[in-house]
This record gives C-alpha cells, sequence and structure tokens, in this order.
C-alpha cells in the first residue's frame, strides 16, 4: 500500500494513559473494565436539536470538511449523553469526494454518484488519497483529540464492498443488482475496483490513526446482502487488506455489517479485534460464531428507544446478560440512532448500561 504519510513526518503521539485505560479501550482489549462501556453509532446527529441548529444551512458534504463544525458535532453526545467514545463526525463517501469522484448527499436520497464505474475505464475516477486530501479531517481530529481528554475518539472508513455498491449503482440500491452483476460476470473488474478502494480506505484510517483516533471501525452496512461464500471469495480479502494495512498502530479495530448474523465469523476472521453486532440475533449467539479472541459490539434494536423506559431498561439488560458471554463487551444500538429519538432516552439509556454494569 503507498504510504500516505510526507516524507520524514513523525509517527503519531501515542494515546495518552487516561485514554488507554478508558473503559472503552480496555474492553476492546478484552481486559477488565469498571463498567460495560457505551457508545451509540449515529450519536452525533439529526436526533440532537443542537446539531440540527449548527448544521442548518450547511449541505452535509459541507459540514464533513469544516474543521470546527466537526469538532463541535462530534462533542455534543459526549457532552449530552455521557458516552464512553466519542465517533468522528464524517460520511463514508467523504475519501471518494476528496478524490475528485462527482457525487454528492442528496437530503432524503443518500451518496448519489454522477458517473457509476461499470467499466475498467471508470477506474480512473479512483486515484490514492493522501493527507493533502483531507486537511480538515487531520486538523479536526487533533482538535478532538486535546477536547476529548481521557475519552477516545473512534475513527471510521466505509468498507470497500459498500463502497463499491453505491460506485456501481450510482446510489443507494435494495437489490444491488449491478453490484453483483460485475461481481459475478466481471470478477477480474470487480477485485480491481475493491483493491483500488480497498487502497483508499487504508489510507482515510491512516490519516486518522496519524492524526490520533484511539480507534477505528469498518462499516460494511451492505455486507448482509451476500451469502457467505460470496462474502470470502469477493468481499473479505479487501477488507482483510484493510484492516490489515492499520494493524502495526495497534489501535483495536471495530468491523461492523448490517444483516451479517451469517457472516460474523468472517468479518472477525477479516482482522476485526471487534465485531459489531445487529439486533437480528442474541449477542450470546454471536459471540459463539465469532468464536474466541475478539470483543463485540451491540446490539440492542434502535426502536426499543421509543418504548416506555422500564422496557428499554429491561431489553438493555438483557443484552448486558447476553453480552456477559463475550471476552469484552461494548454496548451500541444494532445500527444507528433513529433521527426521531429523544434525545433523553439515550442519556438515560448510557446512565442505566453504567449503572447496571458497575463492576
Amino acid at each position: 500500500m503507498t504510504d500516505p504519510r510526507t516524507p520524514g513526518s513523525p509517527p503519531p503521539a501515542a494515546p495518552t494513559a487516561d485514554v488507554r485505560d478508558s473503559a472503552f479501550l480496555r474492553a476492546c482489549r478484552r481486559e477488565s473494565v469498571p463498567h460495560t462501556p457505551v457508545w451509540f453509532m449515529r450519536q452525533a446527529g439529526r436526533s440532537l436539536p443542537e446539531y440540527r441548529k449548527v448544521r442548518e444551512g450547511i449541505a452535509m458534504l459541507d459540514s464533513c470538511m469544516m474543521p470546527d463544525l466537526i469538532t463541535e458535532i462530534t462533542l455534543q453526545p459526549v457532552r449530552r449523553h455521557k458516552v464512553d467514545a466519542a465517533i468522528f463526525f464524517s460520511d463514508i463517501v467523504v475519501p471518494l469526494k476528496a478524490i475528485g469522484v462527482d457525487l454528492d448527499i442528496k437530503p432524503g436520497v443518500g451518496p448519489v454518484v454522477a458517473h457509476p464505474i461499470r467499466s475498467k475505464a471508470d477506474l480512473a475516477q479512483l486515484r490514492d488519497l493522501t493527507p493533502d486530501d483531507v486537511p480538515y479531517v487531520t486538523e479536526a481530529v487533533g482538535q478532538l483529540t486535546r477536547e476529548l481528554g481521557g475519552t477516545p475518539l473512534i475513527g471510521f472508513a466505509g468498507a470497500p464492498f459498500t463502497l463499491a455498491s453505491y460506485l456501481v449503482e450510482g446510489g443507494p440500491s435494495k437489490n444491488h443488482e449491478f453490484t453483483k452483476a460485475m461481481m459475478y460476470g466481471e470478477p477480474d473488474l470487480w477485485a480491481a475496483l475493491l483493491d483500488r478502494l480497498a487502497e483508499i480506505t487504508s489510507q482515510f484510517l491512516t490519516v486518522q490513526i496519524e492524526a490520533g483516533a484511539s480507534a477505528v471501525q469498518l462499516f460494511d452496512s451492505w455486507a448482509g446482502a451476500l451469502s457467505a461464500a460470496d462474502y470470502r471469495a469477493s468481499v473479505m480479502p479487501a477488507s482483510t487488506k484493510v484492516l490489515a494495512s492499520v494493524a502495526s498502530y495497534g489501535v483495536p479495530r471495530i468491523h461492523f455489517g448490517v444483516g451479517t448474523g451469517e457472516l460474523l465469523g468472517l468479518m472477525g476472521e477479516a482482522g476485526a479485534d471487534v465485531v459489531g453486532v445487529d439486533w437480528r440475533i442474541p449477542l450470546d449467539d454471536a459471540v459463539r460464531r465469532i468464536g474466541p479472541g475478539k470483543a463485540v459490539q451491540g446490539n440492542l434494536d434502535p426502536a426499543v428507544l421509543f418504548t416506555p423506559r422500564e422496557t428499554m431498561r429491561a431489553k438493555a439488560d438483557e443484552v448486558l446478560a447476553a453480552g456477559r458471554a463475550a471476552e469484552g463487551h461494548i454496548f451500541n444500538l444494532g445500527h444507528g440512532v433513529l433521527p426521531n429519538t429523544d434525545p433523553e432516552t439515550l442519556t438515560a439509556l448510557v446512565e442505566h448500561v453504567h449503572s447496571a454494569s458497575a463492576r
């Protein structure tokens, strides 16, 4: 892989001792914790009135390129909910936009690509990414690590398969027909596409780690559309390449997908230290599928946040009980916070997880 660091650049600063000793990073390393750590996918976003206020009139991709705004949005749920980790505010298509791919995020639709990749010539859209392409990421991560103190910052990126699906389909897809057609019918083109995306994703994660991120999460949002055999043969090699590319930094690597119950063992095998689990299977069952030597993350159904508080607490207790089967457990939702979620409910859930799991 091309090294995204500039020649002669210093190695990244080691995380401070208090960050390394945080409940979140200890759980990632499968060490003893004072309580089960908790954070939420999409914890920074539309559920927060303060987020809607600072984003007013600013397009999504523009907001992902403004360091001060990135910092403020990332910090909002940490201040409000007292979660155990922050996740960098960005979008999985940011590295593609940064290298010149003509795309936009359309409200109510999602990422839309002007010129879908359907041929070998179309691969020319995908050049290597360097830190100079994303200076706002480096600046924002630096600001955040100073502001967060002992709270870890999670960097993230989209996995090659999910990025490929957006690029090939031209936008979100329910059936991924063009994507699978390329995977089955043009395997050489497919392999070249995923390998190129693995390089870009690796570079994007490296930028975040070198700027100070304490952990990273690889999102494979659409991997649940695949059979285990197709995942192993046509997708897993690219995800493995990404996760291996940042292994030397020693930061925990989380791998998450939606509807991936049949793929959990393979996702761990790809190189994850922590495997994220959605709400479709019990967490203790997921632990058995993943196998030893991994921590798990998950997996409360986001819809539970719309139930009465006593129901929510009972459901959270079920997740905590099932999570005891794991060598390390990070409490999270089985997918992202839904936009209409009451922020006070999220705060109450964090308080409950901390108190109910106190060692």
